[in-house]
């Protein structure tokens, strides 16, 4: 069997005042179009996780947080037919400033119990467990 590159993406779970998730749609001409996804994205050499992920924040939502802010809660393994995804997701409850769609075709907040009624990647869809169960 042929050795797949490891990509290494982080994602966050923004849940607001009412406990709410913030999930993004990604949009048409990028792989897997449509679909809703935990905002984040790759993490670029010499970065931690964490800078990787106020980093996507600031990019993809316009909104300004710090790694003290994010709080490991798990992560996901899958295999697509090129490479093998590795992503923790972390939940964040302060940032600065209101997301705003910058690269996404929309976002949407929802109630974790909701979580399933949207369509995500496969790499997405192991981690609505974990937020479910949140207190």
């Amino acid at each position: 069997m042929a050795e797949k590159p490891l990509l290494l993406v982080v994602a966050v779970a923004l849940i607001d005042a009412e406990g709410r998730i913030l999930i993004a749609q990604r949009p048409e001409g990028k792989q897997l179009a449509g679909l809703w996804e935990f905002p984040g994205g790759k993490v670029e050499k010499g970065e931690t996780p964490e800078d990787a992920l106020v980093r996507e924040l600031r990019e993809e939502l316009a909104i300004e947080t710090n790694a003290a802010d994010l709080i490991p809660l798990t992560f996901a393994s899958h295999s697509y037919e090129n490479l093998h995804l590795l992503m923790p997701l972390y939940i964040c409850r302060t940032w600065r400033g209101t997301p705003q769609a910058q690269e996404h075709a929309g976002l949407e907040w929802v109630r974790p119990e909701a979580l399933r009624d949207f369509p995500m990647p496969p790499a997405d869809e192991p981690l609505i467990a974990a937020l479910r169960d949140l207190p």
